[in-house]
């Protein structure tokens, strides 16, 4: 069997689909189809059901994916044995991450990332929590920072931040507030808000305190990005909420201040992996690179 196209019938099958697949492993999707066919072909067994949805696995498939995941794991850690003779880990490590993390995180983790595993690369995506966890599940993503994630037994999680929330608005000074008053639930339900549209974490913690005091969120905009919500508060089309460190790579710094929200909203940040996967040994030194990053770097820029 060509290693070639057990990756790829591992990559078809938990994808369930030849169109995502190619798109992930970057061939054209009748280069893959013949590939999966040759493998087919060679065992002397259907290994996938084509339907109009996608594909699903045979019984065959099954015990071939089950097997196919070890074997390339195996060849991961032999490639990762091999490079360890000259003194470092190898290998490809993909890194999943919140967009209103990714601004902060990217080029801290790129940089730590290749002073440490230097024969190691790294691909790093973003997404929301509920698309990451999919995109482990699926083998796309290897590590994911997650907000909030539904507890499953799929997910070996490790909290990092417990993040407070703050309500961002137009400075009236013209500069960052420090400790100015907090505002209540009740006052914040009155705001007009810009906000991310469900389910990001963010917008399901406002509405879920809220609700528990029997009040609905103001929402004036959804909008998904971090950068344009704040673009938007600058421009006076409402108030945000948002972790502190939001404001630590953006333009708008000097015109928007931050108040606290009593009692606090919190978001929890946990790094997330598949528990159905074998974690490498270039992967776990990304775990530890990122937990210790995780918590300096976003520290920091909420501390500005």
């Amino acid at each position: 069997m060509d290693l070639k196209q057990i990756d790829y019938f591992v990559r078809v099958a938990e994808l369930g689909s030849f169109t995502r697949a190619a798109k992930v492993l970057g061939i054209a999707q009748p280069a893959l189809s013949r590939q999966v066919r040759l493998l087919e072909v060679e065992l002397r067994h259907n290994l996938l059901l084509r339907n109009g949805r996608g594909v699903t696995t045979t019984e065959a498939g099954k015990l071939l994916l089950e097997h196919g995941r070890g074997i390339l794991h195996q060849v991961a850690r032999a490639r990762e044995d091999l490079a360890r003779v000259s003194g470092s880990l190898a290998g490809r490590v993909a890194l999943g991450l919140p967009p209103s993390v990714a601004k902060v995180l990217t080029v801290p983790i790129t940089r730590s990332f290749r002073q440490q595993l230097p024969n190691a690369s790294l691909s790093i995506s973003e997404g929301l929590t509920i698309t990451m966890q999919e995109w482990l599940l699926s083998g796309r993503l290897d590590i994911a920072l997650l907000y909030n994630p539904t507890p499953t037994p799929e997910l070996d999680t490790r909290p990092l931040l417990n993040e407070e929330l703050f309500l961002m608005s137009p400075a009236a000074s013209g500069k960052v507030l420090r400790k100015p008053a907090a505002i209540t639930l009740q006052a914040l339900s009155e705001l007009p808000l810009v906000i991310p549209s469900r389910p990001n974490a963010i917008r399901m913690a406002v509405e879920g305190q809220l609700a528990s005091q029997g009040l609905r969120p103001k929402i004036a905009l959804e909008i998904d990005g971090v950068s344009a919500i704040l673009d938007l508060v600058a421009d006076g089309a409402g108030h945000a909420v948002l972790p502190l460190y939001a404001l630590a790579n953006t333009a708008h710094r000097a015109v928007l201040s931050a108040r606290s929200i009593a009692p606090n909203l919190r978001t929890h940040l946990v790094l997330a992996t598949a528990s159905g996967r074998t974690v490498t040994q270039t992967q776990e030194a990304t775990v530890m690179l990122m937990a210790e990053l995780t918590k300096r770097v976003l520290g920091q820029a909420a501390a500005k």
